[in-house]
């Protein structure tokens, strides 16, 4: 069943636009950067997006932060919410049924369909961003790299492009998000342009960073430790993104609309979304699906904050066993008959 279900998912046009779509927009702002050499102000934009110019390598991270506000959780709903109301509304749920198919079996071979495309959605965005970003940018001057990121990324605002001249983003606040975290990781380090006798002089970072880019605090990573952190950040998105598999799996069982769980989940993220950013529902903010989804940044602190990222991981674990179980209730006594 599972296999059956891989190869629906294989062989549907959707699927394949849906990832070539992801990687595109990543790539036209990639070509813009190159070709105009202007990057966002400091503080403005995706996270890393002012840092890409000096190192093709944080390509990745900063494709992450184009897709993952709003064209990864659409691709995931549509995809995800078709996968048992689009099967209902075709008429081809009820035959399905009539063969000796356990309809657990067939639940979780469409979650597990839904899982692979989640991990191949970002596993596609994060390889070819950095094809684009190593051969539009380079790897990068070690030196540039470590002078300019702590400038861009002073803080957690600056990180999620939340500074006072930027707005909200919709995934809320960035994990390591007290003040005092903030206060340390915008606070002066190695490397930055201070203007007073702190600098560091341009041959002491060459050596400390030879082959290496810079961590939002300022130290210098090794190509492996950025490729660990970079996994890391992928994982993490990806889990980010089960939550929103959940959601619209859940109403695939319910409605035989697939349309109508899409939107459904959807609508549920843009309240999160609008939730997260209202003081007033300070009281609810932790127990919203999109809260944590920008925590994947503490990755590239170092030390890596830990707190946010843990928070996220449990919420959207949360989120997934409960909507699978609901989904699972719900799938189990419907009536596909009529």
């Amino acid at each position: 069943m599972i296999r059956v279900e891989l190869l629906k998912l294989v062989r549907r046009p959707r699927t394949w636009v849906a990832v070539g779509l992801l990687c595109l927009l990543p790539t036209i702002v990639a070509i813009f950067l190159a070709t105009t050499r202007i990057s966002p102000p400091p503080g403005q934009g995706a996270a890393f997006l002012s840092a890409v110019l000096q190192s093709g390598s944080l390509y990745p991270a900063a494709a992450l932060a184009l897709v993952l506000p709003i064209f990864l959780p659409v691709a995931v709903a549509v995809i995800a919410g078709d996968s048992v109301a689009g099967e209902s509304a075709q008429g081809t749920l009820r035959y399905l049924l009539v063969r000796p198919v356990r309809r657990t079996s067939l639940l979780v071979a469409k979650l597990v369909a839904v899982v692979v495309f989640v991990v191949g959605s970002v596993l596609a965005v994060a390889g070819s961003s950095y094809v684009v970003g190593v051969s539009l940018f380079g790897a990068g001057d070690p030196v540039a790299v470590v002078r300019a990121l702590p400038e861009v990324t002073g803080g957690d605002d600056a990180v999620a492009g939340t500074g006072p001249q930027a707005a909200a983003p919709p995934g809320g606040q960035v994990g390591g998000s007290d003040a005092s975290s903030g206060g340390q990781a915008g606070a002066q380090r190695p490397g930055a342009d201070t203007g007073d006798a702190t600098a560091v002089d341009p041959e002491a970072a060459r050596e400390r960073a030879q082959a290496s880019v810079s961590s939002l605090s300022g130290e210098a990573l090794s190509p492996a430790d950025l490729a660990a952190r970079l996994l890391g950040a992928m994982g993490y998105v990806t889990v980010s993104m089960l939550g929103v598999a959940a959601i619209a799996l859940f109403l695939s069982t319910v409605t035989t609309s697939s349309l109508g769980a899409t939107l459904g989940a959807l609508a549920a993220l843009i309240t999160s979304q609008v939730l997260v950013s209202l003081d007033a529902a300070a009281s609810v903010t932790p127990y919203l699906p999109t809260r944590y989804w920008l925590a994947w940044v503490d990755f590239f602190r170092d030390p890596i904050f830990l707190r946010d990222i843990t928070a996220g991981l449990w919420l959207q674990a949360g989120y997934v066993v409960v909507l699978m179980l609901a989904a699972w209730a719900n799938f189990t006594t419907k009536d596909v008959t009529s």
